[in-house]
């Protein structure tokens, strides 16, 4: 357990949240996070288990390993020099399709996004847009919540893949793929340095956070977005 109480606090100042947003999050009481975080008490397993759903972190890391040390280890090829595997389709002319990838297959698309298969079994069309480009490869992610507002829930973003992270320019939108957040659509700065990109929402009620880029597996710069909430007059 030696580890366990630095781990809990560097897992959430990574995601900037506090102990008693955590606790909300969590059901764990907020006094007692700040105990285990002081090495005051120790957690059953129970909660244990429940640290580690939401962190997305075995259970042995969680109380053996120091999280930060391995986080800072474990450097990502930012520049995309070895092989990431992108599926595609393409139709009867041999041209690339776009994919959807709708909120309903969210979950799926963190276990098959490189997997020919499975993409091939989501939504696939061509859009004649002159914006985008014969030579690059698209995917349309449909977000849900509110923390980009004023684009809606349900709207889908088209983008464009990303191989070179480090030309990713701070500021801009993009969808990031990972392995601990899943799906999401956020403004995004580098923060190469610390092996870690810290994703912004505009809407100023949802907190920014930051992502180790060892749990980043795909970036997707965003282009722009289809909607069917109109607004109102």
């Amino acid at each position: 357990m030696q580890y366990l109480a630095p781990n809990l606090k560097y897992l959430r100042l990574r995601k900037r949240l506090s102990q008693s947003k955590l606790s909300f999050k969590t059901g764990i009481g907020a006094s007692s996070i700040s105990a285990y975080e002081k090495k005051r008490s120790t957690p059953k397993l129970e909660t244990l288990l429940k640290f580690t759903n939401f962190f997305n972190r075995n259970l042995d890391e969680l109380v053996l390993t120091d999280i930060s040390a391995l986080d800072r280890e474990k450097l990502q090829d930012t520049k995309g020099d070895k092989l990431r595997i992108l599926p595609i389709v393409v139709d009867a002319q041999n041209e690339e399709m776009i994919t959807l990838v709708p909120v309903k297959a969210a979950a799926g698309y963190l276990n098959g996004y490189s997997d020919t298969e499975f993409i091939s079994e989501l939504p696939n069309f061509r859009m004649p847009f002159a914006e985008l480009s014969e030579n690059k490869s698209y995917r349309a992610f449909q977000i849900e919540g509110e923390s980009m507002l004023p684009i809606p829930a349900g709207a889908y973003i088209i983008c464009e893949y990303v191989q070179d992270w480090e030309l990713l320019r701070n500021g801009s939108c993009h969808v990031v793929v990972s392995s601990e957040d899943g799906i999401v659509y956020k403004r995004i700065q580098k923060d190469l340095e610390n092996n870690q990109f810290i994703l912004h929402s505009d809407n100023s009620e949802f907190s920014s956070f930051e992502i180790g880029l060892n749990q980043v597996l795909e970036v997707w710069k965003a282009l722009g977005y289809v909607c069917f909430d109109l607004p109102n007059a």
